[in-house]
């Protein structure tokens, strides 16, 4: 279907999720909802007046009682004191953006938050609308509930939100994103290839920082398996809930203060998963749960070529084992790392184990944040790796760790995907 031509002229997306520590009525899902003065709604005021591909004037930060953000939204070391909401699933902060199709990061020289790029319509009269909310000082929440797809067709519709939340707490500037997905049920609009809100171009959820380098896709973006946000498992222990921490302008991953933590399946709670993309040479850091021990094992993308493990864990030092084709086993190198020094393997290899964890320290399993390792790679690309903790039981009960046992962590979350920005029409 033709209608005007619209060309995408500045789409960048700028917060990422975590969860909020305010106090809300939330639905039998995960939506932020009932807040006082949220409107018959329960979701704020109306963004935007029905339409197809339109978008918000400029919102600041500032106004109507919304985020704090006094010295504006750090994000990549840009400051943001402004935002769009654009109809269509995202919000900028260069000028608005009414593209349809979503294009696969990086896309322009414009930040976007895109809890789902899709051609949303909300035009037709038994759609939802688009809602702003800021249920306090801190938090702001964008929901787009019971959206439906072009052309004004309302046979499916999405609820979704977008929140940031003010983390000045921790550093000018810093925040904290989530998306939270309640019911996801088309895909595609009828001018992006799709039929009957499904197939065609599927709608894409990430950010993107619009300097070509940084940004991130959620796992199913632009495949038929999008539909599936609202269920499918996370970077948090709630199906439907993705959240990012932004710190000093960067996002998890480039230092050990702020690591990549795992997708969690609800149903499984010992289960992780990291998927990550390598665009430079600058380390990666990575948060597994471990207890005495874990295996690097990759499945695709670089190899390893160095790692830096803790310097605050018991002794510090840690015995490096590799692996033996000969033998097809693991064998102890002899070789001691310190905590804190980084160790080159000399050559990339596609798996290493970490043994020397001492029992005494008994790192909880369960607890992501217990033990950051710093990784480098042996080239660009997209790294798939597994990660198995290791445990072992320990007789007294006031300090053990589950055990005999092993949690398999296998690596899924974060897709980070490089391609052309092209124009599209409608």
């Amino acid at each position: 279907m033709i209608k005007n031509n619209k060309i995408l002229k500045n789409t960048l997306l700028s917060s990422l999720i975590a969860l909020s520590a305010i106090s809300l009525n939330t639905n039998a899902s995960v939506l932020l909802q009932g807040w006082d003065n949220s409107g018959d709604a329960g979701f704020g005021d109306l963004a935007l007046n029905r339409n197809d591909d339109g978008s918000s004037s400029a919102i600041a930060f500032d106004s109507f009682g919304l985020l704090n953000f006094d010295s504006g939204l750090n994000f990549f070391n840009n400051s943001y004191d402004q935002f769009f909401i654009n109809n269509n699933g995202n919000v900028t902060f260069n000028s608005p953006v009414s593209t349809f199709t979503p294009q696969s990061f990086p896309v322009s020289s414009q930040p976007m938050l895109a809890p789902f790029w899709g051609d949303v319509d909300t035009s037709c009269t038994d759609c939802g609308e688009v809602y702003i909310g800021s249920p306090n000082a801190d938090t702001l929440v964008i929901t787009w509930d019971s959206v439906g797809f072009f052309s004004s067709d309302s046979s499916l519709t999405n609820t979704f939100q977008l929140v940031l939340i003010d983390r000045a707490d921790t550093g000018a500037g810093n925040f904290d994103v989530e998306f939270r997905y309640e019911d996801i049920n088309w895909t595609t609009g009828n001018a992006s290839g799709g039929s009957n809100g499904l197939g065609g171009t599927p709608a894409q959820a990430g950010y993107d920082a619009g300097d070509g380098v940084n940004f991130f896709v959620v796992p199913g973006s632009q495949t038929s398996t999008v539909v599936d946000l609202d269920t499918a498992p996370s970077n948090t222990d709630t199906a439907g809930i993705w959240t990012f921490a932004v710190r000093d302008g960067e996002l998890p991953g480039d230092t050990a203060e702020n690591p990549i933590l795992p997708t969690i399946d609800p149903a499984n709670p010992g289960d992780y998963s990291f998927e990550f993309a390598i665009t430079d040479e600058d380390p990666i850091f990575i948060d597994p749960e471990v207890a005495i021990g874990y295996d690097y094992i990759i499945n695709s993308g670089p190899l390893f070529t160095s790692v830096l493990l803790p310097e605050t864990i018991g002794d510090g030092l840690f015995d490096l084992w590799l692996w033996d084709l000969a033998i097809n086993d693991w064998f102890d190198t002899g070789t001691v790392l310190t905590g804190g020094v980084w160790y080159d393997f000399g050559q990339a290899t596609d798996r290493f184990r970490i043994l020397g964890i001492e029992t005494t320290d008994m790192l909880d399993p369960t607890n992501p944040t217990a033990f950051v390792t710093g990784l480098r790679f042996d080239g660009r690309g997209i790294v798939n790796l597994n990660q198995t903790a290791l445990t072992t039981f320990v007789a007294d009960p006031s300090t053990s760790v589950p055990g005999p046992q092993t949690l398999i962590i296998f690596m899924l979350g974060l897709g980070f995907i490089a391609r052309k920005y092209f124009s599209t029409n409608k």
